[in-house]
């Protein structure tokens, strides 16, 4: 069987308070060996602990959402590097920029994403990059404050854009959105980047793939997501899964696997 990293993984949500266990034990047996899973908040650091430690095939990643900057506060940033020293993740995430949703305060966005890429820098980690409608902004702090690589998360910008986050160290992640049809620019993007660029990530509970509707998407279903990405490459599931299970362990750094 085929082994996956879901590379974006909320497994910690409210959502899968009710059949988490279930949920877990169903990617596992799928060949989902890994789950990256990234806090959004201070306040969500226990819940993601605590499922990093019930299921040894769940890596935390610690950070601070950009919509959520209506509970951040400066000092969430001490409390971030406190965290990072209890128990050391293998990314910074979930950060970044959203200038899709309206409402969230742009300058106070910059400041927790220079502050964290700073954080990343220093503890030599690489980070989980929201990027909605955002990814000029993201580059343009990159280049300036440099860490070590990650993944631009949910991507759906243009090729020059890919092209320059790739050129940053960085890989990207679609989720399941590329697997509704009309996905165009996703479907291009996944056909045509280089397969060393790309990991496989679900963002359950979020961004459902095209069978699932609107329904509650779950790490699970991450190999029908590769399949889907190896029917559009034209490629068997076996490299698709071999490719990106390769690239998400040298971007984490992970030599063995943890189950």
């Amino acid at each position: 069987m085929p082994f996956f990293i879901d590379t974006h993984c909320h497994l910690d949500a409210a959502e899968f308070d009710a059949d988490r266990d279930a949920e877990y034990a169903r990617a596992v047996a799928a060949g989902v060996g890994i789950q990256v899973v990234p806090a959004v908040s201070r306040d969500n650091f226990a819940a993601v602990d605590a499922v990093s430690a019930r299921y040894p095939g769940c890596l935390p990643a610690w950070g601070l959402h950009p919509m959520y900057i209506g509970v951040h506060r400066p000092e969430h940033l001490a409390d971030l590097r406190t965290q990072i020293e209890a128990r050391r993740p293998v990314a910074i995430g979930e950060i970044g920029l959203d200038l899709f949703v309206r409402g969230l305060d742009y300058a106070t966005q910059e400041f927790f994403y220079i502050e964290q890429l700073k954080i990343a820098r220093d503890y030599d980690l690489p980070v989980l990059l929201h990027c909605r409608k955002a990814n000029d902004e993201l580059l343009k702090h990159l280049r300036r404050i440099k860490v070590r690589g990650g993944i631009a998360h949910a991507f759906n910008g243009s090729p020059q854009q890919a092209d320059e986050f790739i050129k940053l160290g960085f890989k990207l992640g679609f989720g399941g959105a590329f697997t509704w049809p009309r996905a165009n620019n996703l479907r291009r993007l996944a056909v045509n980047l280089p397969l060393d660029a790309i990991v496989l990530e679900t963002d359950s509970p979020d961004i459902p793939p095209a069978w699932i509707g609107r329904g509650r998407n779950a790490p699970g279903e991450l190999p029908r997501i590769a399949q889907t990405l190896a029917e559009l490459r034209g490629l068997d599931i076996e490299t698709v899964a071999r490719a990106t299970t390769r690239n998400a362990r040298t971007l984490f750094g992970l030599e063995e696997d943890p189950v």
